[in-house]
């Protein structure tokens, strides 16, 4: 038989085939039914197997979440095939590959570790925020059912966080344990002491609806008006008694109330109907105080004015609504007679006429000698003289105008 040649064994002449390795050579066969090639072919597919696994396990561990325990025992197992493989290949290069392996599963498994650390904190974190609502709860709590129904709420989230350290949880289960009997028997004491607590809400609002009911014939509609309201309040700061007897205590409140209020309210309708007429007779009055404007003759205006002041005063009342919108008509008729009047002074008085008379002439005089000045500046060439001049002047004649205005007013 002859031999063959591989970089990787060899078979020699009697058909023992060899791999080569760091190690050296070592026997992996004997080959007697075939040529060397086809015996060298046969051990190289036995070492693409393996090398297939090796890919294989190298992917696994890199694209998916294989678990570390896992990852490493299929390392262990590969080491050994590779070690005892009767293969022909780069057998010590499977091993690198296999050993690389090893140290990227060592990392996987501290990952994994320091993840299962963070996720047991993140349960305590998260456990021990459960733990401390339920001590305030069964600390402070006095809406029970909400705070009941809260209780319970925590439970269930304690019963679906993840689980902490086995010591740590035990200390934390402890105390909401404690917390949840804390709050149970808070409850119980204080419905124990509720029954109590409305027979004494009983017995204020009987008496308070006994006092409604004295009130409710009352014709004293002011101060029984706030009797009532002082009983509403009483009312609402008596607490609540049983279901069963605050409804009948309260309709029993109520139809004393509405007894009274409708008869007031009877009444205050004819009372309603007479404040409407008077603002009817006001309303006229306003339109012939309005017809006054604008004012011609003030003397007669006056006379006027004076008439339906004094019908208006013995109209009487009118309602609310109505009482702004007469008021402000009439004061603003009233307000432009007495300018009338006080125009019509002014006009008269010959101590303001004069004063009116000697600012015009004074003004004039004085404009006159400054366009003197602005001339003189000009020819001079004196250009700061001639601005101020300029601007006194228009000072003066703005003055001058209003003067003149003023002036004709008393000629109007």
């Amino acid at each position: 038989m002859t031999t063959a040649n591989d970089p990787w064994g060899r078979v020699d002449a009697d058909g023992t085939v060899y791999v080569r390795t760091a190690e050296g050579e070592r026997v992996i066969g004997s080959w007697q039914a075939g040529s060397p090639e086809e015996a060298l072919t046969f051990f190289r597919r036995k070492y693409q197997s393996l090398e297939t696994e090796v890919t294989l396990l190298e992917q696994r561990i890199t694209s998916t979440e294989l678990a570390p325990a896992q990852a490493q025992a299929s390392v262990q197992r590969l080491l050994k095939s590779v070690g005892e493989a009767n293969a022909l290949g780069d057998l010590d290069g499977l091993r690198d590959r296999l050993e690389a392996l090893t140290e990227r599963v060592g990392h996987r498994r501290e990952e994994a570790r320091a993840a299962r650390e963070q996720a047991r904190a993140e349960a305590r974190d998260v456990k021990e925020r459960i733990v401390a609502e339920a001590e305030q709860i069964a600390a402070e709590a006095t809406h029970w059912k909400a705070s009941g129904e809260r209780m319970h709420e925590l439970l269930e989230e304690w019963k679906a966080a993840p689980h902490a350290d086995r010591s740590v949880e035990a200390v934390l289960w402890k105390r909401l344990s404690a917390a949840r009997n804390q709050f149970t028997k808070r409850r119980k004491a204080y419905f124990a002491t509720l029954e109590a607590d409305r027979e004494q809400v009983r017995l204020r609002k009987e008496k308070i609806v006994a006092e409604a009911e004295a009130l409710c014939t009352s014709t004293a509609w002011g101060p029984t008006t706030s009797a009532f309201r002082e009983l509403m309040r009483a009312w609402k700061q008596a607490g609540r008694a049983g279901r069963d007897v605050e409804a009948e205590l309260w309709k029993r409140f109520r139809e004393a109330q509405d007894k009274f209020f409708a008869a007031r309210a009877e009444v205050f309708s004819v009372k309603e109907a007479e404040l409407r007429e008077h603002a009817r007779v006001k309303q006229e009055l306003l339109e012939q105080a309005q017809a006054l404007l604008p004012v011609t003759d003030v003397r007669a205006a006056r006379s006027a004015l004076r008439s339906i002041q004094e019908r208006w005063e013995l109209a009487g009342a009118v309602p609310r609504d109505s009482r702004e919108q007469l008021e402000s008509g009439l004061r603003r008729v009233e307000e432009a007679v007495r300018k009338a009047e006080d125009t019509q002074w002014r006009k008269s008085n010959p101590e303001a006429l004069a004063r009116a008379e000697g600012t015009v002439a004074q003004l004039r005089s004085a404009i006159s000698g400054l366009e003197d000045q602005l001339a003189r500046a000009r020819e001079r060439g004196d250009a700061k003289a001639e601005r101020e001049a300029e601007e006194a002047l228009a000072a003066r004649r703005a003055w001058l105008e209003e003067a003149e205005r003023t002036l004709a007013e008393f000629s109007s």
